[in-house]
């Protein structure tokens, strides 16, 4: 499934991104030194690194990391929140063209950001910017549909009120999908508990961030949020609430006979 819009989407919802969008677990770097021998002298190429949420992880772990974006507005804001870094820059490239020099890195990784990119042409990109015997890292936050009475009318939220709701979160990577990109038999999978807490104002941010949520200007804005503030009245505790996630995580190396085709 393709966006036509999906470098420029984000565009105008930079700022609620940075602020109410998911990070992703510290234990993930555990997972990546145990499966894939990660270690803090490994250059990282994040695509599609957006506001820097992913790369600031691996920034902590001591890695340097070179964020792939092509969405201007995203790219500036990744770089205003990892200017204390010095082990980060950025280009103004895409999954399919990332302007790396070739075999110039040990791992590639996409947080929330896969099922945006072209695959054949991506998977060629990864294979010629890694070094050998180098890892794809693609993990993205998988919101929790039916945990709570919260969490069940939050999706039905989306659905009722976002514009192209069904058609983005089908479009997310299934099991399949990733057998496609890495190659039958290439690629490990593990998951990790994740969450975020919320007031209202950080609540109506965290939904205006989402791509398909309506913009203000459109009809279906205020009754979105009229409704959005029902549901948060109806299922807060001590003015919060919470959004579970489970991090999905895809690891492997790519089937370098298919990357000759």
């Amino acid at each position: 499934m393709s966006f036509a819009d999906a470098k420029q989407r984000f565009s105008s919802r930079v700022a609620d991104y940075v602020r109410y969008r998911p990070s992703y677990p510290s234990a993930l770097i555990d997972v990546l030194r145990k499966h894939c021998g990660l270690k803090g002298e490994h250059v990282i190429a994040d695509i599609g690194s957006g506001t820097g949420l992913l790369s600031k992880v691996f920034l902590k772990n001591g890695n340097r990391v070179i964020g792939v974006e092509p969405n201007a507005e995203m790219r500036a804001a990744g770089d205003e929140f990892l200017a204390d870094y010095a082990n980060f820059s950025s280009v103004n490239s895409s999954s399919e063209a990332t302007a790396l020099a070739a075999a110039s890195v040990d791992f590639i990784t996409a947080a929330q950001a896969f099922h945006w990119f072209e695959p054949n042409a991506t998977r060629r990109e990864f294979a010629r910017i890694l070094k050998p015997g180098g890892w794809v890292v693609v993990m993205w936050n998988d919101r929790g549909i039916n945990e709570t009475a919260f969490s069940r009318a939050y999706e039905e939220l989306l659905v009722r009120y976002g514009t192209d709701y069904a058609k983005v979160k089908d479009a997310y990577p299934e099991t399949q999908d990733m057998e496609n990109f890495f190659g039958k038999g290439n690629f490990q999978r593990h998951e990790l508990p994740n969450f975020q807490e919320f007031d209202f104002e950080g609540l109506a941010g965290r939904v205006r961030s989402s791509s398909y949520a309506p913009k203000e200007s459109h009809a279906s804005f205020q009754p979105m949020m009229a409704a959005l503030r029902k549901l948060f009245d109806a299922n807060q505790k001590f003015g919060r609430v919470r959004m579970e996630y489970t991090t999905q995580i895809y690891f492997g190396r790519l089937d370098a006979a298919r990357n000759q085709e």
